[in-house]
């Protein structure tokens, strides 16, 4: 089934990712000059099964079309023995690129960055330059990064189009333009903070000598951008950062069970609480109606928290020995919307039921299970983040659990202290 060039290359993932026992032929009914593409686009599950099904040849043509960063990512994902067959096989110019590429660590600002760049001297002839350049792109098809070096060291970047501008006889000096640059060995936090410092399109990555081994250009720093806020989200909701909306049933079963059964947990917790002002609730069956409210509120409060404290913590902004100051203010804030939603709750239970008592023990719970969420939504990310844990993982299950069970203890507790 050969497939026409014209298709969006977004329909033919689609395809492959939602046809598994269709993906091989999909995959070989586009021209081998878009496969590359496809590959790159697929999740890593379906680019694993994909790989799996083609022929080592079949899978050489779609990674020769592409950069050698490129290529290195697709390879990264196969088998290692398979791996070094593939590597093997390549033309010798992306062969020498993708072995310079996998010799690093794919979590660091190595693993991301481009091979492709030439340097020249802060003296050198724009017309030698130009030579080198055309050279670059015979042997490689990309247009080279031209980094500026003065003696030896990096002193910033030529941008190519200037060649297009300056006299033959100019020299490079009087075009150079400041590029930052970043460890090799850093991990990609570090390289995302550097682009924010500074927003240039490309940074320079040095090895341990300060000589330059790779480019990172910034549409690679905003694709790792996304990951990380699409791991972020994940971590939120308790998914494993690897199931995506393609993975079969039994995938997201997997990925999902032991989280669930961490919640059931908790549920039972909370359950068990609830359990102990029995006596109370049977009494006054209208508490059971507004339990939800204070436990559904408690735990929207402390996920606003959360979200503020991890971001707080991915920006460096805050740690555990500086907290004082911002659990203050989460606390005075939780206080204040506490006091604001616990009238609004207490209105409508006078308005609905016209009981005051209780009115007055589902204001006072709100207010208290909102200062639960507030010192526990500040403090728990800040101690999992001590103890080395993801905060936006590890937290949420404790900030949730305490917003639950002592939000029923205050709400049950008060009533049964006040209209006992």
């Amino acid at each position: 089934m050969k497939i026409p060039l014209t298709i969006d290359v977004s329909e033919i993932v689609h395809e492959i990712s939602f046809h598994p026992h269709e993906r091989l032929e999909l995959f070989l009914g586009v021209e081998p000059t878009v496969r590359g593409k496809i590959l790159l686009k697929l999740t890593k599950h379906v680019l694993t099964d994909l790989c799996a099904q083609l022929a080592d040849d079949d899978l050489m043509v779609a990674i020769e079309e592409l950069d050698p960063d490129e290529a290195t990512d697709v390879i990264q994902s196969l088998p290692h023995r398979r791996q070094h067959r593939i590597l093997q096989n390549l033309s010798d110019e992306l062969k020498r690129s993708v072995e310079i590429l996998t010799a690093f660590d794919p979590q660091t600002a190595a693993g991301i960055m481009n091979i492709d760049y030439i340097q020249v001297d802060s003296d050198e002839k724009i017309v030698d330059v130009a030579k080198r350049v055309q050279d670059h792109e015979k042997r490689t098809g990309h247009t080279p990064a031209i980094i500026a070096l003065e003696n030896e060291k990096v002193v910033g970047y030529v941008p190519a189009h200037q060649l297009g501008f300056a006299e033959p006889s100019d020299t490079v000096k009087q075009y150079i333009r400041h590029i930052p640059s970043i460890r090799h060995d850093v991990s990609h936090e570090e390289v995302v903070r550097t682009f924010k410092t500074h927003p240039h399109n490309k940074v320079a990555v040095l090895n341990e000598r300060g000589n330059v081994i790779g480019i990172i250009y910034s549409d690679d720093v905003l694709r790792l951008m996304a990951e990380h806020q699409s791991a972020s989200l994940y971590d939120f909701a308790g998914v494993n950062a690897e199931e995506t909306v393609t993975d079969s049933a039994s995938r997201k079963i997997r990925f999902r069970y032991k989280w669930l059964i961490i919640n059931l947990g908790t549920a039972f917790l909370a359950a068990a609480t609830v359990g102990l002002f029995e006596d109370t609730i049977a009494k006054y069956v209208l508490l059971a109606v507004y339990m939800p409210i204070v436990a559904g509120m408690g735990g929207n409060a402390g996920t606003q928290t959360l979200a503020v404290l991890v971001r707080g913590i991915a920006l460096r902004q805050i740690e555990l020995k500086t907290a004082l100051p911002t659990l203050k203010r989460e606390i005075m804030a939780g206080f204040a919307n506490g006091l604001i939603n616990g009238v609004i709750v207490a209105a409508v239970v006078m308005l609905m039921n016209r009981n005051l008592k209780i009115a007055l023990v589902l204001g006072m719970a709100m207010i208290i299970n909102l200062l639960v969420a507030a010192s526990f939504g500040t403090i728990v990310p800040l101690i999992m983040k001590r103890f080395g844990k993801d905060p936006a993982t590890s937290a949420t299950i404790f900030i949730t659990t305490a917003t639950d069970v002592l939000g029923f203890v205050a709400f049950l507790g008060l009533a049964t202290a006040i209209l006992s």
